[in-house]
């Protein structure tokens, strides 16, 4: 049998941290009336901020597997001494995917484009997690996989909005049951991971899995947080037996719930499981430097601490660590979210014991697990570079105008699509890895060579299509391909600064993205006042505002370069803010119509997606 470590961990936490008084922005106030029980329960879980994948509007922002993704993908960038060609097994868990069918592993899968493997859904509340850690340590203890992730994520905001229940004809003409409403304001969205490997990792610290007990007890109670079924409606088993899904949903079989008489059994059971432990020689609670237990609330951490002390077996309060209070419940998340936090704080050292705990109330089952710190505190982190969370672009526009404010809200949402795609394109993946190499950098710069050269060309042409009563627009598009049309000399500088041939990189054709992009761009440019192109340079400057600096310093550093050698790069950053308040004024023109603005929002998508084509096709011609 083999060991098995905790290499990295990731997590993804949607948006910024909501506060308690802008929750009801969020998920809505059902039939524009604030909740009523609301105030008692924050009061009673004593979270203060969380984070939410939908919008003021309930809009979703991201999907539950995507979500997932960029947990993993945030492992595997803190990972040095995990290659995705290594991985061979995944295992997910959730208490409600995007879809009924197929299973979750299968759209997590798909969503980190990770090669062919085995991979495992485990459906549940907040055992989940667990359960898939379980999976994936089993199968790296064994031998059956030398890499392993597990996973869980979690996006209950989206069912709790206020148009699902103001759409049920059950809750018309009363309020939602408080078995639901409770839900409301306990859970938020949020996304770990972790990497499993038969050996720690080469530097910093690793977690080495000492065993992990999951033990349900749906043999002894009734079912307490649940969906698809009504317990007041004995007539229907399921949700699947009503006459129609509409049946069911006026009837509230749909909506998670939570049984408030039952679930108060939790804390209990889970702490009856660690005295089991204690008594079998498993666990000694002297010897636990950390307490790492998933409580959905303040209130049952109270009932937990009662219970322990009741039992002589308290594990000193000191030693408890939570993050639930600044980063919400996150279900089968929670666990994760709170080990990755734990792991990059500094406070762990070499040799101590952590214990993880999650009880979960779905049927009652509760989930341990031993680990032991390995490594180095003093070894550099397992990301090399600062870690960044997506963000967009700023853009100033007038508040007040409703065409520009959507505008803007629609970019900034393209872009962040772009941006977290942009992370899995191998070339970035390998650099924000720091697995860069100098034929990378080399080839990076070749391939994008010509799209440099003919960006001032598109610019310039779309400028002569821009009608004369609009001349400061044309004039504005005429600056920026002034601005740009000699920036690829300075790209070719730092070619041939790098050991690269002038030759060479002159003679390059264009890669098949490279093409395409190209094409798009002189199309859009030769039809009349095609302005929609702020939509493409929404894209293109924003790569040089948001990424130039980032990419050329790790480019700089991994390969230990000057300034000089990386200056296009660097010189992007700068320049192109001067760029971006020329867009601005292209979106506070009295030109700008509802219409002109949905050309804008696609134009950014499909340049976006073809500049990714660009960067996945290197060197194909």
């Amino acid at each position: 049998m083999n060991n098995v470590y905790v290499t990295s961990m990731g997590k993804f936490l949607p948006g910024e941290p909501v506060g308690n008084e802008e929750m009801e922005d969020y998920l809505g106030r059902i039939n524009g009336k604030s909740s009523k029980s609301m105030r008692r329960i924050l009061e009673q879980n004593k979270i203060r901020f969380r984070h939410y994948a939908i919008d003021k509007e309930q809009r979703s922002l991201y999907s539950n597997a995507e979500m997932a993704a960029l947990a993993i993908r945030d492992a595997l960038n803190r990972n040095s001494g995990a290659d995705e060609n290594d991985i061979d097994f995944l295992a997910v868990g959730t208490t409600q995917g995007d879809l009924l069918v197929p299973g979750f592993a299968s759209m997590v899968h798909a969503e980190t484009g990770l090669p062919v493997m085995e991979i495992a859904t485990h459906h549940g509340v907040c055992a989940s997690g667990m359960q898939a850690m379980k999976n994936a340590y089993l199968q790296v203890l064994s031998g059956e996989s030398r890499t392993a992730i597990s996973c869980a994520s979690e996006f209950p905001s989206r069912v709790f909005k206020h148009t699902r229940f103001e759409a049920q004809q059950g809750f018309r003409d009363r309020a939602v049951p408080f078995d639901t409403d409770f839900l409301r304001f306990m859970l938020s969205d949020g996304a770990g991971a972790a990497i499993l490997q038969n050996c720690p990792a080469p530097s910093g610290l690793s977690l080495r899995i000492e065993w992990i007990d999951n033990k349900s007890y749906a043999n002894s109670y009734d079912v307490c947080m649940y969906a698809g079924y009504n317990k007041d409606n004995k007539e229907h088993a399921s949700w699947h037996d009503y006459l129609s899904a509409h049946d069911a949903a006026d009837d509230g079989a749909i909506n998670l719930k939570q049984d408030i008489r039952l679930v108060n059994e939790m804390p209990k059971v889970g702490v009856d499981r660690f005295f089991e432990l204690v008594e079998e020689g498993v666990v000694d609670p002297s010897s636990i430097d950390w307490m790492v237990c998933h409580y959905s609330s303040h209130f049952f951490r109270d009932e937990i601490f009662r219970l322990l002390k009741l039992g002589g077996l308290m594990i000193p309060e000191e030693k408890w660590f939570t993050n639930l209070y600044t980063r919400g419940n996150t279900g089968a998340a929670s666990i994760y979210i709170m080990l990755e936090e734990l792991l990059a704080s500094g406070k762990l050292s070499p040799g101590e014991r952590v214990l993880c705990m999650v009880p979960e109330s779905g049927r009652f089952q509760t989930s341990y697990m031993l680990m032991t710190v390995v490594g180095s505190k003093d070894a550099a982190p397992g990301i090399p570079f600062e870690e960044r969370e997506p963000e967009a672009p700023k853009l100033k526009y007038d508040n007040a105008n409703d065409i520009q404010a959507q505008l803007v809200r629609q970019l900034v949402r393209v872009w962040i699509d772009f941006e977290q795609k942009l992370a899995r394109v191998p070339v970035i993946h390998k650099l924000y890895q720091g697995k860069f190499t100098m034929n990378d950098y080399k080839s990076l710069m070749e391939n994008i060579r010509q799209q440099v050269i003919d960006g001032s060309q598109w610019i310039a042409r779309a400028a002569s299509y821009i009608p004369i009563e609009h001349i400061d627009l044309r004039s504005a598009f005429i600056a920026h391909a002034s601005d740009e049309h000699r920036d690829f000399e300075i790209l070719e500088r730092n070619y041939v600064s790098v050991g690269g041939d002038l030759e060479a990189i002159q003679a390059g054709e264009k890669n098949i993205g490279s093409e395409a992009l190209s094409a798009y761009l002189f199309q859009r440019a030769s039809r009349d006042n095609p302005v929609d192109l702020i939509g493409a340079m929404w894209i293109i400057e924003g790569l040089g505002c948001r990424m130039a600096r980032y990419w050329g310093e790790m480019i700089r550093d991994q390969l230990g370069l000057s300034d000089e050698q990386v200056s296009f790069l660097l010189y992007h950053s700068d320049s192109d803010e001067l760029h971006f308040e020329r867009l601005e004024a292209v979106v506070q023109h009295p030109l700008l119509t509802a219409d002109i603005a949905a050309r804008i929002v696609k134009t950014a998508k499909t340049t976006a997606r073809l500049y990714l084509l660009q960067l996945e096709e290197l060197n194909c011609v």
